[in-house]
């Protein structure tokens, strides 16, 4: 996006600074949000003035972020996925296997159906353990359940908190009925760890309590709709890449979560915040 200087107020003959450009937009909107701007200065001649006028071009490619949104395991746990595999080596079951099975027809299979609350506990093991079955190794849908709860990261929940004192904080998580609370837990020690964790959001939004998951685009709008936030003003972190896409095609800004210190990198830059 390109503005002119004049048309936001600043002197057409000044040459500014990054550091004085953010400065003169931090001091001149009264906006409740924080505006993280990257900002390049171009001075060119008016080929058509005799004077050769300068003119200034304003480059702004982040602004008004409102909202930092966040999946919850994989992102500020640990991911699933290692416990899968895990469990897989245990049980001489080929790497990645359960992630595959919940891959094979995401929109209709038995995870699909259990995390939008479409199937209880009992029909999600059975139906589960048919899938799997039918690939070729027998796994009962209650023992990856147990599975699911990862080990918080305390990096990471730090992060959140300081998006907190800057912007609103929504969480975003696809789980099921099982467990205790929405992170699922396992016993009580670790609901009262993910308690704390939840409580620093302002908006928690679960598939199995809306019947819908990621990715469908409608659970993004959903929560937009209720922070009162366009999705163009949120940023959305995920470890899957399938749950990014219809977040980008909203106008979400997006980061995917493989390694927690790049991701922490990638969302100090879109910020301007400091982790």
């Amino acid at each position: 996006m390109w503005m002119s200087l004049k048309s936001v107020g600043l002197p057409m003959s000044a040459i500014l600074s990054i550091h004085d450009a953010l400065a003169w937009f931090a001091g001149n909107h009264s906006f409740n949000i924080f505006y993280a701007y990257r900002v390049t200065l171009c001075a060119t001649r008016d080929k058509n003035s005799r004077t050769g006028t300068l003119r200034e071009n304003l480059s702004m490619e982040s602004m008004m972020i409102q909202a930092i949104l966040w999946d919850f395991g994989g992102v500020l746990t640990t991911s699933p996925f290692e416990a899968f595999n895990k469990f897989e080596r245990a049980n001489d079951v080929p790497a990645d296997f359960i992630r595959t099975i919940n891959a094979t027809d995401p929109e209709t299979n038995a995870w699909a159906q259990f995390e939008s609350s479409q199937i209880t506990l009992e029909e999600f093991d059975e139906k589960f353990a048919e899938e799997s079955a039918a690939a070729g190794h027998r796994i009962g849908g209650k023992q990856v359940i147990e599975l699911l709860s990862g080990n918080l990261r305390p990096k990471m929940v730090s992060v959140l908190k300081t998006c907190k004192a800057r912007f609103r904080v929504a969480c975003i998580t696809n789980n099921v009925k099982s467990g205790l609370g929405p992170g699922m837990a396992r016993n009580q020690e670790r609901v009262s760890e993910v308690a704390r964790v939840m409580a620093l959001f302002d908006l928690v939004v679960e598939s199995s309590v809306e019947g819908i998951r990621k990715p469908d685009p409608r659970i993004y709008q959903l929560t937009c709709d209720r922070l009162g936030i366009d999705p163009n003003n949120a940023v959305f972190l995920d470890d899957l890449g399938t749950n990014l896409k219809p977040a980008r095609a909203l106008g979400m800004q997006t980061i995917k979560v493989i390694d927690e210190d790049d991701a922490i990198a990638q969302l100090a830059e879109v910020t301007g915040l400091t982790f």
